[in-house]
């Protein structure tokens, strides 16, 4: 949600200043009228979205990848079930094996009504169809045939080529019972951000979610960070609460006005934070 210009510059001064990854959002239309209220900000509206720059996120992960070695760059999230989830699969695995297995694939589902509306795709049974949506990328991330019949989509077996040598790393976003169930069985979990109290509630949650599932003790990323001020004592418990990913950022993401803020004064940000917190980890 910040110029175009400034994603390049910004993504080769963090890796540059120790910092693992980078993460991309996921911003389809901004409809001139709409009554659905945004869930993770504190007033509902929707308005620090519009006139905002959303580079498409496959594209934009690819260009970040390139100009960078060693960062990360993990979609949060793609709505997925809007999406056509062969195609989505085939983005997704080409920018992973592009990159030599750098993108974290970050899922979730649109809180708007009116994405599924304008991609012709039913609200309905939303998650459902991201369920399905999730296997059929799972199932073809592996570069072996797979089929797929389900209530939504009907696939023969196929395969897709390339992939990248590891599997696809899968996160899930959201904060509902069954996002955390959704999120259980796969790769990790992608917070939207909040209080720290809502957040070790969710992570309770999670915790169980993940044992019902036979998962808890498979390798698990957390990304996460909530309102408080970042401090390595904060860093410190966010780790011991399981977070494994912390994004952090220096303004307030849902104003809306235009990011005016220069990009020396972004990287300088940056710095200073990676001098004075990162570095006494």
């Amino acid at each position: 949600m910040t110029a175009i210009d400034n994603y390049i510059p910004l993504a080769k001064a963090v890796e540059e200043a120790g910092y693992a990854g980078f993460l991309v959002p996921d911003s389809l239309i901004y409809p001139q009228a709409s009554d659905t209220e945004y869930l993770y900000n504190s007033d509902g509206s929707r308005d620090f979205l519009e006139n905002k720059p959303f580079v498409e996120t496959f594209i934009l992960a690819s260009a970040i990848l390139t100009a960078t070695s060693r960062l990360e760059v993990t979609s949060n999230v793609v709505k997925l079930p809007v999406r056509q989830p062969l195609y989505s699969a085939k983005l997704a695995c080409s920018v992973d094996a592009l990159s030599g297995g750098r993108f974290n694939f970050g899922v979730g589902l649109s809180v708007w009504p009116d994405d599924y509306q304008a991609m012709g795709v039913d609200y309905a049974k939303r998650g459902k169809r991201l369920d399905e949506c999730i296997a059929i990328v799972r199932g073809l991330a592996t570069g072996d045939y797979f089929a797929f019949h389900g209530e939504f989509y009907d696939m023969q077996s196929v395969k897709i080529n390339p992939v990248a040598r590891r599997p696809l790393p899968i996160l899930v976003g959201g904060h509902s019972d069954p996002a955390l169930r959704r999120a259980a069985l796969h790769d990790g979990f992608i917070y939207a951000g909040g209080a720290l109290d809502d957040f070790v509630a969710l992570i309770e949650k999670l915790r169980s979610y993940r044992a019902e599932a036979g998962t808890a003790d498979t390798p698990y990323r957390i990304f996460a960070r909530t309102y408080d001020a970042v401090t390595p004592d904060y860093v410190r418990r966010m780790e011991d609460l399981g977070v494994t990913d912390m994004p952090v950022a220096f303004r307030n993401m849902y104003a809306n006005e235009e990011d005016t803020q220069p990009i020396d004064e972004k990287i300088a940000d940056y710095v200073r934070f990676a001098d004075e917190v990162m570095a006494k980890l």
